[in-house]
């Protein structure tokens, strides 16, 4: 539902008519596409631009995330090389353009990380709209509401949805919290046969320390560090000390959200209308509306398979015996949300809860295998499926993605580097300059025939 028609200016851009495409479009009509402008009626330029961008859609665009057919797929691809290698040739930058490129990158990522409490919020916000907005449109069409009345009840609909899950696992986390020291101390006794591993791991790691610091010059030997010991007090403290930054994070999210979803079409809209030619006006509208379909396929897509891992992970604890299995539910729901990092996280989370459950550690790998077997059905078969040829991306870009905004913005960083690449993906694959970037970032995709594996570059090429 999400995937199909999702439109970018308040009507679906799927829907337009071929009539008013190839109005726009044709050659006839070139006198008043290039008198469209900024100052010009607002719902006629939008609906031209419309309609053009859908009209000329499949044969002009540039491949993204998103792919159609087969053979679609394959042309896209051809031209998309004729892009990327006259983008390559004709692209030279001299040192100090690079420098400055690089220093700009740098002051942009600095001012990302010191700006992170109030960017981010935006950020996720931003995010979150591009996969309600469609909902937002066909209540608003069927209903006849007010767009902003439909973005109110919306909001309010999540923030309810997030408290009752928040009550109903705050009680087995704060008994869980409460009985840690002691299963703490039971879980070292049952670990005690991991004692001689650990130490002969100590030991080398204090000769290697030694081996380096003699090497370099300081013969001192250095004391291997003692065991920090803490209890739960400083975690609570942590956690006591941060919830006054995550409620105004949490305030500038909602209030951003509701602003998008209430107006975000007429900001479009404005955006659009500033483009100086009625090609960059295409081609902004094209922009925006495949990321706003390819990101809320994708948030939909795995918001629906996590919830069924988490409903999953909640029935084999409650199987196995593992108290609290709501509270670990919602954590594997969550935790799916971030790639390769969230599922190893949760497997040795529920190795560690299985310990503290039962009395052997045998017992205790069942709830953690069970769980890695989810995740190998969901993540490596059922997700992939229907995710194939609709949203490819580098693995080795996704994974370094992942650490890199995991540093710079923790979990919630984790969470937002895939769609941030798939759009800086589509941004590329629509700007001839960035051509070559954005097909770095896409995936293996289809393998083109042998003939067509060949560069591709523009006809005056051949004759040099």
């Amino acid at each position: 539902m999400l995937a199909g028609g999702a439109s970018v200016s308040g009507a679906s851009v799927s829907g337009a008519s071929a009539d008013s495409a190839s109005s726009v479009s044709s050659p006839a009509s070139g006198a008043s596409t290039g008198s469209v402008s900024a100052t010009g009626s607002s719902t006629a330029g939008a609906s031209a631009v419309r309609a053009s961008a859908t009209g000329e859609f499949r044969k002009t665009s540039s491949p993204s995330v998103l792919s159609a057919s087969p053979a679609d797929e394959v042309e896209a691809e051809r031209q998309q090389q004729a892009r990327m290698h006259a983008a390559v040739q004709r692209t030279r930058l001299s040192i100090t353009q690079i420098c400055l490129l690089i220093l700009t990158v740098l002051a942009v990522f600095y001012t990302l990380r010191v700006a992170a409490e109030i960017v981010l919020p935006m950020v996720m916000a931003v995010v979150t709209n591009l996969m309600l907005v469609a909902p937002v449109r066909m209540v608003t069409h069927w209903f006849r509401l007010p767009k902003t009345i439909v973005a109110l009840l919306l909001i309010l609909t999540m923030f309810g949805v997030f408290g009752a899950i928040a009550m109903a696992v705050s009680v087995p986390a704060a008994g869980w919290l409460a009985s840690l020291p002691q299963d703490i101390a039971a879980a070292q006794v049952k670990l005690s046969i991991l004692r001689g591993p650990m130490q002969l791991i100590e030991s080398t790691n204090f000769r290697v320390q030694n081996l380096l610091s003699v090497a370099a010059g300081d013969h001192a030997p250095q004391a291997p560090l003692a065991p920090i010991t803490a209890g739960v007090a400083p975690i609570g403290s942590a956690l006591l000390s941060g919830t006054r930054t995550f409620v105004g994070q949490l305030f500038t999210f909602f209030i951003m959200l509701f602003f998008l979803l209430a107006q975000g079409d007429s900001l479009l809209r404005r955006f659009v209308e500033i483009m100086p030619t009625f090609n960059d006006k295409r081609r902004a509208v094209q922009i925006a509306s495949r990321i706003e379909r390819n990101i809320s396929v994708y948030l939909a897509t795995i918001t629906m398979m996590n919830v069924l891992v988490g409903v999953a992970n909640f029935i084999q604890c409650w199987l196995v015996g593992i108290p609290n299995p709501l509270l670990w539910g919602v954590a594997a729901f969550a935790l799916n949300y971030i790639p390769i990092i969230g599922p190893f996280t949760g497997i040795v989370l529920y190795f560690f809860v299985g310990l503290l459950a039962f009395p052997s550690v045998m017992q205790a790998l069942a709830a953690p295998a069970i769980y890695l077997c989810i995740h190998l059905l969901e993540g490596e078969t059922i997700t992939p499926m229907l995710l194939a040829r609709r949203f490819t991306l580098n693995p080795v870009l996704v994974m370094g993605s992942l650490m890199f905004w995991d540093w710079m913005w923790g979990i919630t960083g984790a969470f937002l580097s895939v769609p941030m690449l798939a759009v800086l993906k589509i941004v590329c694959d629509h700007v001839d300059s960035l051509t070559p970037i954005g097909h770095i970032i896409g995936g293996p995709g289809r393998h083109l025939p042998a003939v067509n594996m060949r560069p591709v570059y523009p006809p005056h090429d051949h004759d040099l």
